[in-house]
């Protein structure tokens, strides 16, 4: 098998999608035994002992997904609205006209991004908070 240079690597990476990042991050660190966590954990101790020594914030676990513009494709953001949520076809027409507005409230972190992906592939501008 040929050998990847950095650049190829880096090419590839740049063409998935955050959840497969994800993914591929969590199978590389079963794969080799390490965590790639470690080094942005020392990055936040010293900034935080940089900033005076205050301590870091915990870690968020629940997400809130906002919807803050329903682009050209209106109809396709309220078909992936209503997919997402309980809401009737009113309600999530409702929802996609008084944007900005919140479509998932306190989800996880995996939840939040799958909900993103679809809205922002029927064309809305999403925030994730």
């Amino acid at each position: 098998m040929a050998k990847l240079s950095q650049d190829d690597l880096l090419a590839q990476f740049e063409e998935m999608t955050l959840i497969e990042l994800s993914e591929f991050v969590k199978a590389f660190e079963e794969k080799f035994d390490v965590t790639a966590a470690a080094p942005a954990a020392v990055a936040v101790a010293a900034g935080g002992a940089a900033a005076g020594g205050a301590e870091a914030a915990p870690e968020q676990d629940e997400f809130d997904v906002i919807l803050t513009g329903a682009g050209d494709k209106k109809i396709q953001v309220i078909k992936v609205v209503r997919e997402l949520t309980s809401l009737g076809l009113k309600e999530a027409k409702d929802l996609v006209d008084g944007t900005p507005k919140p479509v998932l409230e306190k989800v996880a972190k995996d939840a939040a991004d799958k909900a993103k992906e679809a809205l922002e592939g029927a064309g809305a501008s999403v925030e994730v908070k």
